[in-house]
């Protein structure tokens, strides 16, 4: 079975697993739930697996996507139960399906966070809704500096009890802007501690990524 995609949530202290720690991870739970993965060939064999769009680490989500290749014929529906006892704690399958399209059209990322010893609501507000936004960061190339505002598609602020709440919708590709960038954009004014979470994926125009 090939072109493949699991749906999977990333949470608790598994936000603390790697990228590199996550793909040996998820080649584990295959083996141990007795699915055979799909190998590439040549001199170094590989496990078609490849998750689009890596976490950070510390970052969660609820809409993490991972492609991959069966050895025979599974129910894909029934998949997600197959795998769950050899998830570690903070993972969890959801959802596996013939993949619709590619991974590269995920477009968009509608993300929540908690921001904390910085600055108040109405301030982000205004900072994010100016035109540009310019950021220094490092790239391929070496450090650059980019306009992140037209990549900022929505960035609503509110108070709360324990700090900032922020709700962001971000380009996710080609341009990539992450929650860590806009922080970075911030400077001094920026939180002293913030934490996001991923909740939904869309395509170009906002349809819902599978």
């Amino acid at each position: 079975m090939d072109k493949l995609r699991l749906k999977f949530a990333k949470t608790g202290r598994a936000v603390y697993i790697s990228h590199l720690d996550l793909m040996r991870t998820m080649q584990r739970v295959f083996s141990r739930a007795g699915m055979a993965l799909k190998y590439s060939e040549g001199f170094n064999p590989h496990a078609k697996i490849s998750i689009i769009l890596p976490l950070s680490v510390g970052t969660a989500s609820l809409c993490e996507y991972m492609d991959f290749a069966l050895e025979g014929e599974y129910d894909l529906k029934m998949l997600p139960e197959r795998l769950g006892p050899y998830m570690p704690e903070g993972i969890a399958a959801l959802e596996a399906y013939p993949a619709p399209c590619k991974g590269a059209e995920l477009r968009w990322l509608r993300l929540e966070g908690l921001l904390r010893g910085g600055r108040d609501a109405a301030f982000y507000t205004g900072f994010f809704a100016k035109s540009p936004i310019l950021v220094e960061h490092r790239a391929k190339r070496g450090v650059r500096t980019d306009d992140i505002a037209p990549a900022i598609r929505s960035a609503r602020f509110t108070d709360v009890e324990n700090g900032v709440r922020a709700e962001l919708v971000l380009h996710a590709q080609e341009p990539t802007v992450s929650p860590e960038l806009m922080m970075a954009a911030l400077g001094e004014n920026g939180p002293a501690y913030f934490r996001f979470t991923r909740l939904e994926a869309y395509k170009e125009d906002m349809t819902p990524f599978r």
